[in-house]
């Protein structure tokens, strides 16, 4: 839900309550556990020393995902003074479209607070020839994106938010458009993304091994439906990084039956740090 308040346009979250505690003290004290429990051996660095370029974390309930989430997110907590700006993308399950949509929100709301939107940014990302627009019904019931960003909050003292919800787009697209907004870093990417979806335990054992495999590769061709909800974000992601010389690491994979789900009916988490 789009609200008003003193002339910002705020996007109320959606799923507070449902995915993660709507209680400010609650999510935090969640939020930091699953980063305490994380425990970095060390930080993932470039040769240069710089901060992670990237992450792949899914999105489902905390409850599921939040830890797996936190491996990744832990990896930055060394290096948060030095970004002050994320890019997120994200599928869109609640509405169909083609192309990829931000918001026109000024800022985004969770319970920890107010998020300023990267206005400049997505004016840039807007006035080119990018497949990319506002649709702000594509935010309003959406988790994918929403779930990000407590433990962006609790990571990074300030930092301004660039949305981008993907529909059904080439990821030779996606990449262009993270090209653009890539930055240097004080500029993360963040794509939100779960694995394999619905099958029994060991299928989805299988499917996400490949899968990692391949991300590990810098292989978009490898990944394709039903591998991962988030493929065309993170296929756009793997062609940057492979352009650029990245390197990923796997820092956590399991799924819902490891972590308080049945086993005939699972879906797979996994978190890929690029530096």
């Amino acid at each position: 839900m789009m609200k008003k308040q003193t002339g910002q346009a705020i996007q109320s979250p959606a799923v507070a309550g449902l995915f993660y505690p709507a209680e400010p003290n609650t999510l935090q004290n969640d939020v930091d556990r699953f980063l305490h429990q994380a425990r970095p051996d060390r930080p993932l660095e470039s040769t240069a020393g710089q901060p992670a370029k990237a992450l792949i974390v899914p999105h489902a309930g905390y409850t599921y995902s939040g830890a797996i989430a936190a491996k990744a997110y832990a990896k930055l907590q060394p290096y948060a003074s030095q970004i002050n700006r994320v890019v997120i993308f994200a599928p869109a399950h609640r509405l169909a479209f083609r192309g990829l949509a931000t918001s026109s929100a000024d800022q985004f709301k969770t319970p920890l607070g107010l998020i300023p939107v990267d206005g400049i940014g997505r004016q840039q990302l807007l006035s080119s020839d990018y497949p990319l627009t506002i649709v702000d019904e594509a935010f309003r019931e959406e988790h994918a994106l929403e779930v990000q960003l407590p433990f962006l909050q609790r990571i990074l003292a300030d930092f301004t938010l660039l949305p981008v919800l993907a529909g059904d787009v080439d990821p030779v697209e996606v990449k262009r458009v993270m090209n653009r907004c890539w930055g240097g870093p004080e500029t993360l990417i963040v794509v939100s993304s779960d694995l394999s979806h619905f099958h029994d335990y060991q299928t989805a054992e299988l499917m996400d091994s490949r899968t990692t495999a391949e991300i590990e590769a810098l292989n978009p061709e490898g990944i394709g439906h039903g591998d991962a909800c988030g493929r065309f974000p993170v296929n756009g992601l793997l062609l940057a990084a492979r352009e650029k010389g990245l390197q990923v690491k796997t820092v956590a994979r399991c799924n819902s039956g490891d972590t308080g789900g049945g086993r005939q009916s699972v879906v797979g988490y996994g978190a890929y740090v690029f530096a």
